[in-house]
């Protein structure tokens, strides 16, 4: 959350397993229309570019984080601001899993395009 919120997309690469992989969200969507998922450090660079660099800030606002083996759920909302002055709020639910070494092998977001998209608010 901080290297998004700060805006450094190296840092937040390299939290990442080189074969790892992002599904923000899971399944078919703007930013995967085949619903495959982001692979590897380049993959997961091009997400970056495509859905994360064009939001101008981010709040990060985890209600509650669950723990199990390698993985951890937080459930939470990622309120995005946009260009132009619109908001998007995003309630979800985000999985991580990690190797041995401490590196992300996979980022799930659960979340609604149309559920987010109906937040929409320009402040």
């Amino acid at each position: 959350m901080n290297a998004v919120s700060a805006g450094n997309k190296e840092e937040w690469l390299a939290l990442f397993a080189q074969d790892g992989v992002v599904e923000d969200p899971v399944g078919p969507s703007g930013f995967d229309p085949e619903g495959t998922g982001h692979h590897g450090r380049d993959g997961i660079a091009a997400f970056w570019d495509k859905a994360i660099a064009q939001v101008e800030r981010f709040e990060f606002t985890m209600r509650d984080s669950h723990a199990a083996g390698d993985e951890v759920a937080n459930v939470g909302t990622i309120t995005s601001h946009l260009p132009g002055g619109y908001v998007v709020d995003t309630d979800g639910v985000f999985v991580y899993r990690v190797g041995p070494d401490g590196l992300i092998r996979s980022m799930r977001a659960f979340w609604e395009v149309d559920r987010a998209m109906a937040t929409a608010r320009q402040v």
